[in-house]
This record gives C-alpha cells, structure tokens and sequence, in this order.
C-alpha cells in the first residue's frame, strides 16, 4: 500500500508535497497514525465503536425523518 507521487512537467517539489498529503488524506493514513499515537485499551476501542455506532444511528434516523443532521451529531 504504496502511496508514489510522481513529478509531473514543471511542479515544484512544495506541490508533490501538497498532493502527497492529500492522497495519504484520502486513504485514511493520517487519521490512522493520529489513532495509533497512543496505546488504547480494547474496551476504550469497543466504548469509542458503540458511541460512534450510537451516532451514526441517530444521523440516520435524523436523515429518514427528513431533518438536517448537524455538524455537532457526528461526534
């Protein structure tokens, strides 16, 4: 699971850093490496899936009731 960048015709080296940023972004690197900082606990993990499940829930039932969900839903 690679990611390459390669140059294209007159980009800066600040540009290939920029799209490779934003492809390890895209692919969830960051939030992943940001999660694995520290160690968690498996309960804390199995605590932090129920909320986010608990969220998710809500959001969808907040979207079928024909609702705008909020930004401060997602948790």
């Amino acid at each position: 699971m690679a990611i390459r960048v390669k140059a294209r015709g007159g980009e800066s080296v600040e540009q290939m850093l920029r799209r490779f940023k934003k492809l390890c972004e895209k692919e969830g690197l960051t939030k992943d490496i940001k999660r694995k900082e520290y160690y968690e606990k498996p309960s804390e993990r199995a605590r932090r899936d129920v909320r986010k499940s608990i969220a998710r829930r809500a959001r969808e039932a907040l979207i079928l009731s024909g609702e705008k969900p909020s930004r401060i839903a997602r948790g």
